[in-house]
């Protein structure tokens, strides 16, 4: 038995930070391209094999004399998870459980070895839970391929919204909000998989949005990678030292990003744009009393640029490096603003917004 299932990356259009906090909401979009897992039936023994993983770094710090490895930034681990919890599932649904090879192919990165920022982990976690959940027949819906997938890569991360998994598994332009973290883990204590698949989870919320026809995205790319992991944690130092400045910074993105999921819904690309430059100035309000450096030098240049030629620009996740994304009326000004990039370095990435058929 041979299976492939794919998953797209992603980028966060706004609503940065603020969406690891329960219920609040971001808006994100999935591209296209694909995290691919093929999963074959093997008759001795099995394999994980992928052409894009081989040489991964170790990350590890001190704790007294011990070595801490920090493992979230390495794609096997949440290939591992994926595979633990899908399996346990499986088990669970009366399933045998085989020996295959799993092979994983990606073009999240560049050819060259380049990291992008899409949301390479949340990619692999739910490629490997679909290819699994076709390998198992266990006919999962989406929002159940999502519970299992965010179980995983939570395991791994142990911190984010989880907003790049509904990504990743939904597809297209979405609005997300975090279901609560510590209500998951305290059900897990007491509850099967089975059980908690088919639960409803406390503020999570998943909507798929529409873009208005004239909406153009573009992305640009500044070189330099960046952990989102890492960068979460100074975020939650600095929220346990700036408690009022932060919940401040929680309540003004909550109400930016309600009324750009509403300027979604009624086709306001002018009041989109608007909520990106108001998110843009709360993410630097929140660089300043943090300390963690959100807007580089070169997604500054970036988003300048892009804003002197009409459009709304700003930083993507975590920030820090990575991407920086531009909303713009598709009939104007992009020739300029791609022009204007590429004479600072930065690179546009022509990755396309995709829609996907969700599983019922």
């Amino acid at each position: 038995m041979l299976v492939t299932a794919q998953a797209p990356g992603k980028l966060y259009i706004a609503g940065e930070y603020a969406v690891v906090e329960t219920g609040y909401p971001a808006i994100i979009v999935a591209l296209n391209q694909f995290v691919t897992v093929t999963v074959e039936e093997m008759p001795d023994y099995g394999s994980i094999v992928s052409k894009q993983y081989q040489e991964n770094s170790l990350l590890w710090q001190r704790q007294g004399d011990e070595m801490v490895f920090d493992d979230r930034d390495n794609p096997f681990h949440y290939i591992l998870s994926a595979i633990k919890l899908t399996e346990q599932y499986a088990r669970e649904q009366g399933k045998p459980l085989a020996l295959y090879k799993l092979f994983v192919d990606s073009d999240l990165d560049s050819d060259s070895g380049k990291k992008y920022g899409l949301g390479s982990s949340a990619a692999v976690t739910v490629a490997t839970v679909k290819a699994l959940n076709q390998f198992y027949q266990l006919h999962m819906t989406s929002d159940q391929l999502y519970k299992l997938a965010a179980i995983a890569h939570l395991d791994v991360q142990g911190n984010g919204s989880l907003g790049d998994i509904a990504a990743s598994v939904y597809g297209g332009w979405i609005a997300y909000r975090s279901f609560d973290k510590s209500w998951l883990a305290a059900e897990r204590r007491i509850h099967s998989l089975t059980e908690l698949l088919h639960m409803q989870w406390p503020q999570l919320s998943i909507e798929l949005l529409h873009a208005p026809a004239e909406l153009g995205l573009m992305i640009g790319w500044t070189g330099s990678p960046a952990s989102t992991s890492r960068l979460v944690d100074k975020i939650t130092i600095a929220k346990a030292k700036q408690r009022s400045r932060y919940k401040h910074f929680l309540l003004q993105s909550k109400k930016v990003l309600e009324k750009m999921i509403n300027c979604f819904r009624t086709a306001d690309l002018a009041g989109i744009q608007e909520g990106v430059r108001e998110n843009r100035q709360l993410l630097n309000r929140l660089a300043g009393f943090s300390g963690v450096q959100i807007e580089t030098p070169l997604l500054n240049q970036l988003c300048e640029l892009a804003e002197a030629h009409g459009g709304a620009a700003k930083s993507s996740g975590a920030g820090g490096g990575d991407c920086g994304i531009v909303l713009i009326d598709a009939a104007q000004h992009a020739k300029q603003i791609s022009e204007s990039w590429s004479q600072a370095g930065i690179e546009q990435l022509k990755f396309e917004v995709h829609e996907l058929l969700p599983v019922r």
